[in-house]
């Protein structure tokens, strides 16, 4: 079989260019030689590195490679072929997706002699929620742990595909004039939202362009939903005389 560079990398074979390039600067600088001074791992791990990353950043080459992989993974599984592969599902909070994160996974497998597995998950900036990552399980024969993340529900934000939703809290006066309102947006950058003299409560503004990443590249849209008390004033009536207004206490 061919070396599987997805998994050098810790990408799943959907990914974009911009995820590759982002998980091989990440890599590249964290195993770099330099950084790892006499460490022959370094060295080789290095190697492959840059191996997978020429090959996966180069558009032929890269089809090239998956239909090389995809024939020799299809060839029919030996009878009895133990199952090495482990699956995992990981909830990020919505920054880590624009930020990106590392993430130390560990495994306790009895089957495995060595004990406990610690391997590294590097999420790049920029990743889609749902994307998958395969890591090579160096402790046994052959297999990889396959991890799956997903965001974890948001104090501000709700997730809905690739779009996000909020509520935006305004006074009635700017409802009833328009104007701009500034609120932090998903990466925690300040947001302009722009509101439409009279607009109506529960209302949706919708912002492209400022949703999650989307698995192939682009960013979904960001739902804004208006919220505001109307304004309410309450007149005392004036009068003299038996038969003026009634005066009552307001509860």
């Amino acid at each position: 079989m061919p070396p599987d560079h997805y998994a050098t990398l810790g990408l799943d074979r959907n990914c974009d260019v911009a995820q590759i390039r982002a998980a091989y600067r990440l890599l590249a600088k964290r195993h770099h030689p330099d950084v790892n001074p006499d460490s022959p791992e370094a060295v080789a791990r290095t190697r492959e590195l840059n191996a997978a990353y020429e090959v996966l950043i180069d558009p032929a080459r890269r089809r090239a490679y998956d239909s090389e992989l995809k024939a020799s993974t299809g060839a029919p599984r030996r009878a009895g072929k133990i199952e090495r592969d482990i699956s995992h599902e990981v909830r990020l909070r919505i920054e880590d997706f624009f930020r990106g994160t590392s993430l130390e996974v560990r495994i306790h497998d009895p089957a495995n002699p060595a004990g406990a597995e610690t391997y590294q998950l590097i999420v790049p900036p920029g990743t889609a929620p749902g994307a998958r990552f395969r890591l090579p399980r160096t402790t046994t024969e052959s297999g990889f742990v396959n991890i799956r993340v997903r965001a974890m529900p948001g104090f501000r934000f709700k997730i809905r595909g690739s779009d996000l939703r909020c509520d935006l809290r305004i006074g009635s006066r700017r409802a009833k004039a328009g104007g701009t309102e500034t609120m932090p947006g998903p990466t925690g950058a300040p947001l302009r939202v722009h509101i439409p003299a009279g607009v109506a409560r529960g209302e949706t503004i919708r912002i492209p362009g400022e949703g999650m990443p989307k698995p192939r590249g682009g960013r979904g849209d960001l739902l804004v939903r208006i919220t505001y008390r109307p304004e309410v004033q309450v007149t005392r009536g004036s009068g003299t005389g038996s038969d003026g207004p009634q005066r009552r206490r307001l509860n």
